[in-house]
């Protein structure tokens, strides 16, 4: 069998690749794997919860089936985000946690994700762990040694509770608007935020199993862009489906990515003593502006490979407290265990509160510098990184560009692909440079 995991879980096509069947088995697998250090005689206790599209109903059962015939208790938590499921699952300490969700994309894909005690995204061992489990008969107890499935009725409440507990100081004075991609924030995002002081107005939070990012949400930033300038609010925050990844929108209807709110966020957590160590992770991918402007600002920043997981796990090695990537996902390693957009928003708004500033003004810490990304097809990608002409043509660009500049060469990890980066101090000059290199490394990699 291939590998089923993916970069964050088993994701698919709802009834088609991700089938009742396939939730069951992995469930099952999940059970033994995750829930055989229990040793003290009890049965194993997991958090279970989804975003809000159709399939997921039909997923949850079955997660929840194979879970109590392997011996599982259930605390059903409904829908909540997936850094919900994440905080829950160590505040009752659970032995694991399930989130079934596909994150950012159309409701026709689902997913489920797999969390390890403490709320921990799984390593790549526990997950090729289940997935030799489920070639092994299921674990199936008798009598008094199944397991119970209940309401997990006050987890939104824990939640939310956990996000007020967080800020640094209320959001009274602050017009937000709020799009909820008609996700699993729809209902706590808007309840925090008005419970620490903020004047909201909330859009995409209608979800009804079928419209999850749908024209709203981080990937459909211009109804929030457009709300936020019609109802003169200061800023809009943007979640994806799932709601782990936040976007912004500035009071001119500005979108202020993931680097800038990570630029925002380092230098206010600098100010109160909390960035330990005074570093930044981010991945390869992060603007060449925030490296500049965190140099500027004192902060030294750690890159790692594109991903959330290599981020948590650049901070874990350091024990640093803030991270994320470009597209919205930042994690607070004090609060949670993964990126967590309404707590990343709920930050950002506290931040506008305190200093009396804009979310524009704020966001000046760094400078974006343009960023051209070229995918060339075709090639072959394992030499991109080996071939000496390509080598001697990203050194030449290299040194034209100098320190307001740079060039990645990244091979795609599922496609005869070479995703060729460039980032300049002008738009035309990236554009020029990243264009003639692709050319060069599809003449020089091609099959």
């Amino acid at each position: 069998m291939s590998r089923l995991f993916g970069t964050d879980g088993v994701r698919g096509k709802a009834n088609e690749t991700l089938t009742p069947e396939l939730s069951l088995q992995l469930a099952q697998a999940a059970a033994v794997v995750l829930g055989h250090e229990v040793s003290d005689g009890r049965r194993p206790v997991a958090v279970v919860a989804r975003d809000p599209r159709v399939s997921g109903e039909f997923i949850n059962s079955a997660v929840r089936a194979g879970l109590a015939a392997s011996g599982v208790d259930v605390f059903d938590a409904g829908v909540l985000p997936t850094p919900a499921a994440a905080f829950l699952v160590g505040d009752i300490d659970a032995d694991f946690g399930v989130m079934i969700s596909a994150s950012h994309n159309p409701a026709p894909d689902n997913g489920i994700k797999f969390l390890a005690r403490g709320g921990e995204k799984l390593t790549d061992e526990q997950e090729d762990a289940i997935q030799r489990q489920m070639e092994l008969p299921p674990h199936r107890p008798t009598g008094a040694e199944v397991g119970r499935i209940q309401r997990f009725a006050d987890a939104e409440d824990r939640y939310v509770l956990h996000l007020l507990r967080s800020l640094p100081n209320r959001l009274d004075g602050v017009k937000v608007v709020l799009d909820c991609a008609h996700g699993a924030a729809a209902g706590c995002s808007p309840e925090a935020f008005a419970t620490a002081g903020a004047d909201v107005m909330v859009i995409g939070a209608d979800p009804n199993g079928l419209n999850i990012n749908d024209g709203y949400g981080s990937t459909h930033l211009n109804k929030l862009q457009a709300a936020v300038v019609a109802n003169g609010a200061d800023l809009g925050i943007a979640h994806d489906g799932d709601a782990d990844r936040c976007l912004a929108v500035d009071a001119e209807g500005n979108v202020i990515d993931g680097d800038q709110i990570m630029g925002i966020m380092a230098v206010a957590l600098k100010e109160s003593g909390a960035l330990r160590d005074d570093t930044l992770v981010v991945t390869v991918m992060s603007n060449l502006g925030l490296k500049l402007a965190m140099q500027r600002e004192g902060v030294n920043v750690v890159e790692t490979k594109v991903g959330d997981r290599y981020v948590l796990a650049g901070m874990k090695y350091g024990d640093y407290s803030l991270g994320g990537e470009q597209s919205g996902h930042v994690i607070f390693s004090d609060y949670g265990t993964t990126g967590d957009g309404v707590l990343t928003g709920l930050h950002l708004a506290a931040r506008v509160a305190a200093t009396g500033r804009s979310l524009s003004d704020l966001a000046n810490v760094m400078e974006r510098l343009p960023q051209v990304l070229v995918n060339v097809k075709g090639v072959d990608k394992n030499r991109a990184a080996s071939d000496p002409a390509v080598q001697a043509a990203v050194a030449a660009v290299e040194a034209r560009l100098g320190e307001t500049g740079r060039v990645l060469l990244r091979p795609s990890g599922t496609e005869p692909v070479v995703r060729v980066m460039v980032e300049a101090a002008d738009r035309e000059s990236a554009e020029q440079e990243a264009q003639e290199l692709a050319e060069l490394v599809a003449r020089e990699l091609a099959l």
